[in-house]
C-alpha cells in the first residue's frame, strides 16, 4: 500500500529524516515510535507535503512526493496532526467535513455517519464550536477528521499524548474498531505502552533513522 525509501528531508541547512525507509501493507496498524525530537512529525509532515523531501513515497502506484500539497488528501490520505489544527471558529461537524470541502469527495453523509456510529461522543457536540472542547474532545475530532479524509492511509501523529486515562482507554478502543476495515494505519507515539496491542509491527526512529523494532 504504502512504500517510502531513502526519505530525506532538512529543515535548513539541518538534515532531521536520513535516508528513512519504511512499509505499510493494505489494512496494516503500525507504529513509529521514538522520542521526542527524533523525527516522527517531521517525517509526517513530509508524507503530507508540509515541508519538502527527496526519496519516494508511493501509494499502490501513485508517486506522493510528486504531488503537490494540496492534492494529497484526495488520494485518500488522512493526516492528524500532533497539535490537532482544528480551526477553532468552525463546529465540530464543520471541521469534520474540511477534508471534503477541499476534494470531489463522493459518499460524505455516508462517511459522516459512519464515523459518528463509531465516535458516537463526537456526534453529541457535533454543533458546537471546536474552540469550546476539552483538549482530549479536539483530539477526537481531529481522529474523526482524518477518517472523512482517510479511506486509505491513515497518518497518525501523537494521538495519545496528553490524554487522561480514560479518554485514552476510548480512543484505543476506536483505534482497535477500524481494523478489518481496510484502511492502512501509522501511529507515532514516544512508546508503545498505548499502542501495543495494536499494532502489527513497528518502526523505531531515532535521529532522523528508521529501523524495523
Amino acid at each position: 500500500m504504502l512504500r517510502v525509501s531513502d526519505l530525506n528531508v532538512s529543515i535548513g541547512p539541518i538534515p532531521i529524516i536520513r535516508n528513512a525507509s519504511l512499509d505499510l501493507e493494505e489494512g496494516e496498524m503500525c507504529g513509529l515510535i521514538g522520542r521526542n525530537g527524533a523525527g516522527k512529525t517531521t517525517l509526517m509532515r513530509a508524507l503530507m507535503g508540509v515541508l519538502p523531501a527527496t526519496g519516494t513515497a508511493a501509494l499502490n502506484d501513485i508517486e506522493l512526493l510528486a504531488l503537490p500539497a494540496h492534492t494529497r488528501v484526495a488520494h485518500g490520505i488522512g493526516y492528524m496532526p500532533e497539535d490537532r489544527r482544528l480551526v477553532p471558529q468552525f463546529t465540530v461537524e464543520e471541521n469534520i467535513r474540511l477534508p471534503s470541502w477541499t476534494t470531489e469527495m463522493g459518499g460524505v453523509e455516508e462517511r459522516l455517519s459512519w464515523i459518528f456510529s463509531i465516535m458516537p461522543e463526537v456526534e453529541v457536540f457535533r454543533a458546537r464550536r471546536a474552540l469550546e472542547l476539552s483538549g482530549g474532545q479536539q483530539k477526537m475530532v481531529a481522529l474523526a477528521r482524518a477518517l472523512m479524509a482517510g479511506r486509505r492511509i491513515l497518518l497518525l501523529d501523537e494521538p495519545f499524548e496528553g490524554l487522561a486515562p480514560a479518554l485514552a482507554r476510548r480512543l484505543g478502543e476506536v483505534m482497535s474498531s477500524l481494523k478489518g476495515q481496510g484502511v492502512s494505519i501509522l501511529i507515532a507515539e514516544s512508546n508503545d505502552g498505548h499502542v501495543a496491542d495494536l499494532l502489527s509491527r513497528a518502526f523505531r526512529i531515532e535521529r532522523g533513522s528508521v529501523v524495523k523494532a
